[in-house]
């Protein structure tokens, strides 16, 4: 909005798009008395831009915002702002002595994020230790090799550990495997996996205790180990291969508690007929999500398929609506047949089932799975 303003303007210069936001700054910074959020990431046509006094910001409970601000911004905010209990942040270039004295200053520090996709964070890791034992959020996003994560063995009071990688930069995990997390209960790994051998110990160690597990990357022999080790699941995301229906079965049938489950449909994975057969004959009594991302390929099931699948749900003892979720591709443009539609609208009417699309783009959003913050 400020750079289209400014292009009909005699401010068309970079100083003159600063002195507005400097300005508008002032003025929210003004007129807000308590702040309870603020995301402030650098932006390069704007190196001008200065953080006014901003009493306001003494309430502040989360704050997002890259490396490479002005050292001047986090020096006013470690002066006034001491109650964060979350801070996010993208690392870029090098650390100042100031951001390390802001987060050190925080007196109850309980959720965590990191990104460093061009940058390290090696720099602040021992001023974070110092907050080990009131974190209990986790998010690392991981990009580059030079970012180890060996210091999350530091936080004993993890309940939420999010890894999410690209590249694979996984080497870590061979000394987190032996660590015991006792309150670990949500453990999500997206895309790139650690070694399989490396995380079926982790699972083993801390897999009792794990309520959520999401994992992009896997070997069959991790997809079987979870029935075996994660007993009290109730939420789990794992790319089942074709030929693995049996994987499936094991892990509904060991799994008691399971409540949710993500399953890719597709070529190279589970039908989704064979996965709505599946889920009715052996999914534990108080499952109720079933969520299906069809991977650049349309539904097998035919309509015979779905309605079976509905009337094996209805007669279910006990009773639970199902959230029935297809999780749309942005690159597949994927959607049932018209009778397909109309059998569903029929179930969802009759209360049986609760049909939801959503994007791939929210799933991920809603999963915390992105790198980037809002």
């Amino acid at each position: 909005m400020i750079n289209s303003v400014l292009k009909n303007s005699l401010l068309d210069s970079k100083d003159g798009n600063s002195l507005v936001v400097n300005e508008i700054i002032k003025m929210f910074a003004s007129q807000i008395t308590s702040l309870k959020k603020l995301t402030y990431t650098f932006y390069h046509n704007n190196r001008n831009i200065s953080f006014p006094h901003f009493p306001g910001a003494r309430d502040l409970s989360e704050l997002c915002c890259s490396s490479d601000l002005s050292s001047d911004f986090f020096y006013q905010l470690s002066q006034i702002c001491h109650n964060l209990q979350s801070i996010s942040i993208k690392f870029y270039d090098s650390i100042t002595n100031e951001l390390n004295e802001l987060i050190s200053s925080q007196n109850n520090l309980k959720n965590l994020y990191l990104s460093a996709s061009d940058g390290s964070w090696a720099d602040i890791i021992p001023t974070i230790t110092k907050h080990s034992h009131t974190i209990t959020k986790l998010k690392l996003y991981i990009d580059v090799s030079n970012s180890s994560y060996s210091f999350v063995s530091s936080f004993p009071n993890l309940q939420e550990l999010i890894i999410s990688s690209f590249d694979g930069v996984f080497e870590d995990f061979k000394k987190l495997q032996y660590v015991n997390f006792s309150k670990l209960q949500i453990l999500k790994i997206p895309y790139k996996c650690p070694k399989p051998e490396y995380l079926m110990k982790f699972l083993e160690n801390n897999g009792k205790n794990l309520k959520k597990f999401y994992i992009g990357g896997s070997d069959k022999a991790l997809r079987s180990s979870i029935a075996k080790f994660c007993p009290n699941l109730k939420s789990l995301f794992i790319i089942f291969r074709n030929g693995e229906l049996e994987v499936l079965k094991n892990t509904l049938s060991s799994c008691k508690y399971l409540e949710s489950i993500k399953i890719w449909c597709g070529t190279d994975y589970l039908s989704e007929k064979e996965v709505l057969e599946t889920v009715a004959k052996y999914s534990p009594s108080n499952f109720c999500e079933l969520k299906i991302h069809h991977i650049i390929t349309d539904s097998d099931a035919s309509p015979d398929d779905l309605e079976s699948f509905f009337i094996s749900w209805e007669r279910r003892t006990p009773k639970k609506l199902l959230s029935f979720i297809i999780i749309v591709d942005a690159e597949f443009d994927f959607t049932y047949s018209c009778e397909i539609l109309e059998i569903i609208e029929k179930y969802d009417d009759l209360g049986i089932i609760k049909f939801i699309t959503k994007s791939e783009e929210e799933e991920i959003e809603e999963e915390e799975e992105s790198y980037d913050f809002k």
